[in-house]
């Protein structure tokens, strides 16, 4: 499939996807499948985090990185030292192996300096780079029923100044947002898609799409009818697969799922 056609949106596959296996894997398993490139989520895995290292899988595979997730997971804290450290050396790499786009979370409100900065900061990087920061939406924490404002400004980058956007669907989940309606709000504002679904439990569950609440059929229909021209993540959770096998079958159907929708 080329993904560089006219109206074609590329599906990549993220690296959290395989996980707990590994970046390497991403990479077969995209081949394998007929995905259009991946998503490299930085972790402590040495490989995620070594742009040569990247290159060379991707010839090897010929599956173009079409993305960056940048290290902001609390799971990735030790992960490049510094919050806006892990921010550039992610936009340096996106440049070496050839990813336009790097996602990132909105910063904890503890992350002093880095949060109250966090707008013009990307701004600036991203001008600097030459390549999308995009603000991916979470959603609330909640301790003992009550909402804890873990994110400065907040949770939710629709009505921040942000200039790119990543939707999660299995975040909009968890906050009782409807992606369809918040995907059509963001217009050209959206640069990047996760595909996955959820149930509003307070989980982030990464469900395969339609196995959820979310609208996700709608909302690729609409990327389609509007010629979007950002990159569909799949990015589901196939920790409890049985084998490679089981988990292989749950990547085809999601890549199934995306392009029967995006229309390919």
């Amino acid at each position: 499939m080329d993904a560089s056609g006219p109206g074609v949106i590329p599906v990549a596959l993220s690296s959290a996807s395989v996980y707990p296996l590994t970046v390497t894997d991403t990479f077969a398993f995209a081949q394998d499948l007929g995905y259009d490139g991946v998503e490299v989520m930085v972790t402590n895995n040495a490989v995620s985090q070594d742009p040569g290292r990247l290159n060379v899988l991707k010839e090897q595979y010929e599956q173009p990185i079409l993305a960056i997730h940048a290290p902001t997971l609390l799971l990735t804290q030790q992960v490049w030292g510094k919050a806006w450290t892990k921010i550039e050396r992610s936009a340096a790499m996106a440049v070496e192996v050839g990813a336009r786009t790097v996602v990132t979370h909105p910063p904890f409100r503890w992350q002093t300096g880095y949060a109250e900065e966090f707008p013009e900061g990307i701004t600036r990087i991203a001008e600097e780079y030459g390549v999308e920061i995009a603000v991916e939406n979470m959603y609330p924490w909640k301790v003992r029923g009550r909402e804890a404002k873990a994110y400065l400004p907040h949770w939710n980058p629709v009505p921040e100044p942000y200039e790119h956007v990543t939707w999660d669907f299995s975040h909009a989940a968890i906050a009782e947002m409807d992606s369809y309606e918040e995907i059509r709000r963001l217009g050209s504002r959206l640069a990047h898609v996760h595909l996955t679904d959820g149930t509003p439990n307070g989980k982030d569950e990464h469900l395969l799409p339609g196995q959820g609440q979310q609208r996700c059929a709608e909302a690729l229909g609409h990327l389609a009818d509007t010629g979007w021209n950002g990159v569909v993540a799949v990015e589901v959770s196939t920790r409890r697969a049985r084998g490679a096998g089981e988990r292989e079958e749950w990547l085809a159907e999601t890549l199934r799922f995306a392009r029967t929708h995006l229309r390919h």
